[in-house]
């Protein structure tokens, strides 16, 4: 057997880092052109996901804010429209690589650009919903991102692509021989929260709100109301050096 010197090892690294980099250089150069945005995601794109959470309580009187650990992996904040996939538990010969992942597949094989995709693995956190292959995939249709009730796994290469992922998790363990997805566009419980297709998802690091696509146009005019009393607090806070008095006027804190 050749002995594996430094160099020689060295030499090995880079040519496995060289395939996928090659990849995500692809991926990245192959986006599918930008959209212009409908008016309801324009909208949603110029306020705050705090905003919009306080926004959908006050017209909905229910939360739409995931759970405190669906957190910002990759990316950056995004507004779009949901689309959804339910994965369950399985015997593993259930859960072959063709069932691991087929109803997630579809749904980001028929996204247009802008989308997000939600992802639910009921009962784990402990198992991947997605990795980079269906990161390339979101990537090259050009959605806005991933929401992963579930784990993802790898970061790294995902990061590379530019992809926006938020997930609860990590593990390099995958979907295949434990997880099979059931249904694609139907609605799903993710982190606490309903998320039917067609329904606004607005994230940023602080979190992700989910907002009902036949409530939105109130959601957004009550997130506006919002944002514009709070741009008028802080000059007065500043001004008068007293949080209290500013949430006596302006009713807001």
């Amino acid at each position: 057997m050749m002995e594996l010197t430094p160099r020689r090892a060295i030499l090995r690294a880079a040519a496995v880092i060289a395939v996928p980099a090659a990849i995500v250089t692809a991926a990245v150069g192959q986006k599918a052109p930008a959209v212009p945005d409908d008016p309801l995601i324009a909208g949603f794109k110029q306020t705050y996901p705090a905003s919009v959470s306080d926004a959908v309580e006050l017209v909905t009187g229910r939360s739409g804010t995931m759970r405190h650990d669906m957190k910002l992996v990759t990316g950056k904040a995004m507004v779009g429209r949901a689309l959804t996939a339910l994965a369950r538990p399985v015997p593993p010969e259930g859960a072959t690589p063709a069932l691991a992942t087929r109803h997630s597949v579809e749904m980001i094989d028929a996204a247009k650009p802008g989308e997000v995709g939600v992802i639910v693995m009921e009962g784990s956190l402990d198992i991947a919903a997605m990795g980079n292959l269906m990161g390339t995939a979101a990537t090259v249709r050009g959605m806005a991102g991933m929401v992963l009730d579930g784990a993802i796994r790898d970061i790294w290469d995902i990061r590379r692509m530019g992809l926006t992922v938020y997930a609860r998790s990590s593990t390099p363990r995958t979907a295949v021989g434990h997880y099979a997805t059931v249904a694609k566009n139907v609605p799903v419980e993710c982190a606490g929260v309903t998320v039917r297709p067609g329904d606004l998802v607005v994230a940023d690091e602080d979190g992700v709100v989910v907002v009902p696509q036949e409530r939105a146009e109130e959601v957004l005019r009550k997130a506006r109301e919002i944002d514009d009393r709070e741009r008028g607090m802080f000059p007065f806070i500043q001004e008068h050096k007293s949080l209290q008095k500013a949430i006596e006027l302006f009713g807001r804190i």
